[in-house]
């Protein structure tokens, strides 16, 4: 699926480049970061057993920072790239014997296709990619063992979204975009049952699928540096998804995820 989508989209990107490539190309190359806060919120089955039901596990506030690319080769056509990456450390799951926080990783890529609709705003469409540790939900140790403090969730899938750009004063303009995602994933988990027979228990590797989807919203303050070509951006973003784990749950049933935080970016265009 992961294949199919990203050759699908390069398809209509290309289809849609080739007859424009008599225009000149401006091309945007910059840096962004996110300053950032999550949280996760397990909803777990009642009925099973040794199971601790519905647990919120909050990160302590990080930076995610990359690189943005933009290009535009017409009038109404561009594509975006943005790539984020920042390193998270988790409040100590109250049920570990683990003294220490557990710390993961966290990547958060977009690629999308943008078309303009008159002066001020554009709708756009793309993939998005999904990384990060998350800590297992809590459970009660006389019947499962999660072995591992921090599994890895990986999503992919499309987005679709709609962006603005709004004058205020002068080289001052005001950025928005929402958008909506649905993507498929999955992440794997060490478990021993001790639920069966006597030590030593069985051990066993699940692997949990799940379809997750979302919003992403931003907002922010841009202004314009006509002798650098240069634009700095400040504000905000905001992102939840909902993993859906459904008949998958081995101990959840989903996941809601929410980070929220301020973002800086500074970017420079020339032609080509």
């Amino acid at each position: 699926m992961k294949k199919i989508l990203f050759t699908t989209f390069t398809a209509i990107c290309i289809s849609i480049i080739i007859p424009c490539k008599v225009y000149a190309l401006d091309i945007t190359l910059g840096a962004t970061t996110w300053y950032a806060l999550s949280e996760l919120y397990y909803t777990q089955d009642k009925s099973t057993p040794g199971i601790i039901n519905n647990s919120l596990v909050k990160s302590d506030p990080a930076f995610l920072y990359g690189p943005t690319l933009a290009v535009r080769f017409s009038n109404d056509f561009n594509i975006t790239f943005v790539y984020l990456y920042g390193r998270f450390e988790t409040e100590k799951d109250k049920g570990s014997i683990e003294k220490s926080k557990p710390k993961f990783s966290r990547v958060d890529s977009d690629l999308a296709l943008n078309y303009r609709l008159g002066d001020y705003f554009k709708v756009f469409a793309g993939i998005k990619y999904l990384s990060y540790g998350i800590t297992p939900a809590m459970t009660d140790i006389s019947t499962f063992e999660i072995n591992k403090t921090v599994d890895i969730h990986t999503s992919y899938g499309p987005g679709v979204g709609l962006s603005a750009t709004v004058p205020l004063i002068g080289n001052l303009f005001a950025l928005g975009t929402v958008s909506g995602l649905y993507l498929w994933g999955s992440h794997g988990v060490d478990i021993t049952d001790m639920t069966i027979g006597s030590p030593p228990y069985p051990q066993r590797h699940v692997n949990l699928k799940y379809n997750e989807y979302g919003i992403n919203t931003t907002l922010s303050l841009a202004y314009y540096i006509a002798p650098a070509s240069t634009v700095i951006s400040l504000g905000g973003r905001f992102q939840y998804l909902k993993s859906d784990y459904k008949k998958n749950a081995i101990y959840l049933d989903s996941i809601e995820f929410t980070s929220y935080g301020a973002t800086l970016t500074a970017t420079y265009t020339f032609s080509i």
